[in-house]
């Protein structure tokens, strides 16, 4: 069974917001010269931050990350699985969480390019 590190839900009568979701794995405690996108590829983002796992500085952390990263207010984004671990789901909504493909395109291409400038 394969996970989709990387997917779109349109709105609905439960959830008003287009909503692009990542998986994340975490890697807390690196060092400041390795925060950011680690890799991308079809199970996971992976995200090393300099924070360390205790009383949510991690997760603020990763926040920082992908928002600089997809060019998104941290108020954007959240956390909507995994806050004590290092496996997390990530929402996003906003502006240009609209059109499916799209979206999906543009945010594998800004999270390819983090990669790159590692």
């Amino acid at each position: 069974m394969s996970i989709r590190a990387i997917w779109y839900v349109a709105a609905t009568k439960k959830s008003a917001k287009n909503t692009l979701y990542m998986h994340c794995n975490v890697k807390p405690g690196a060092s400041k010269d390795r925060e950011g996108i680690a890799s991308v590829d079809d199970e996971a983002v992976e995200i090393c931050v300099a924070a360390q796992a205790r009383e949510g500085e991690a997760n603020k952390a990763v926040i920082k990350v992908l928002s600089e990263v997809l060019n998104l207010p941290k108020s954007d984004l959240q956390i909507a699985h995994g806050l004590k671990s290092r496996s997390k789901t990530v929402a996003a909504v906003g502006s240009w969480v609209n059109a499916g493909e799209e979206c999906l395109r543009r945010a594998r291409e800004y999270l390819d390019r983090a990669v790159e400038g590692a």
